[in-house]
């Protein structure tokens, strides 16, 4: 669901106007140069308001953080709180995953962050999932040999279905966990993801790692998803459910 348009929202964006990046497609294999001489280059899909964005940029101020949001209201407050906190090292595009492509060269990318994506529970909407093939291919252009695609999600349907799609596409997969935070907060946590653990659900967390046999868009035509729907749209019940039999088990 997207966001309700806030009030004023062109004249915050005005007041951002330096993180925000108009035309991101010229940066494209020199990110890191053109913004200050950063080791490394990462990217945030999705990052909605912004806590995640500005925490990771913070822990990390050698690295350029590229957030990208396809919500203007949700983009407006994630640069406003980066503002305020006066980090330097973020940069936000106004747009979506369908842009990656064009937005870096091979190979650019050492890290993509994909926190909490829309489940997209039937069948016939599953190759809209952020873990789909024909993603997973766009990331692993992008990426760095050895790059890292850190994905979060709540939802444990969707988790296990992802498992499948990266081991079919060739991605080595290290930090499997149905239970991030079983023995205390771990990492940092989205705005979503604090809401989530106050309310005991438990989050699901892997790191894929581009390896030399994962498959990019130009490794011939993307496999049809089918019979993939998952069991509910939030993976709230599942999860609760699956937990309970292994603490019974």
């Amino acid at each position: 669901m997207r966001m309700r348009r806030k009030p004023n929202l062109d004249a915050r964006l005005e007041r951002c106007a330096g993180q925000l990046v108009e035309r991101p497609e010229e940066y494209a294999g020199r990110w890191r140069e053109a913004f200050g001489g950063y080791a490394a280059v990462e990217v945030e899909l999705g990052c909605g308001k912004g806590r995640f964005t500005a925490d990771a940029a913070e822990a990390a101020p050698e690295t350029l953080l590229v957030a990208v949001e396809r919500d203007p209201s949700a983009l407006v407050m994630a640069m406003e709180l980066a503002r305020a906190r006066e980090l330097r090292n973020i940069r936000f595009i106004l747009g979506d995953v369908g842009m990656l492509g064009g937005l870096f060269a091979p190979g650019e990318v050492g890290r993509i962050y994909l926190n909490f994506p829309d489940p997209w529970p039937k069948s016939r909407d599953a190759k809209l999932r952020l873990t789909a093939p024909n993603f997973l291919r766009r990331y692993a252009a992008v990426l760095a040999a050895g790059g890292e695609l850190w994905f979060k999600t709540d939802n444990t349907p969707l988790f296990d279905w992802s498992l499948n799609q990266f081991s079919a596409e060739g991605w080595t997969l290290r930090d499997v966990t149905h239970d991030l935070h079983a023995n205390g907060l771990t990492g940092i946590l989205t705005g979503y993801e604090a809401k989530f653990v106050a309310e005991g659900l438990k989050i699901n967390r892997l790191v894929a790692v581009k390896a030399a046999g994962t498959k990019t868009l130009d490794d011939g035509e993307v496999p049809r998803l089918r019979n993939a729907s998952l069991c509910d749209a939030r993976g709230y019940e599942e999860s609760v459910e699956t937990n309970a039999k292994k603490e019974r088990a």
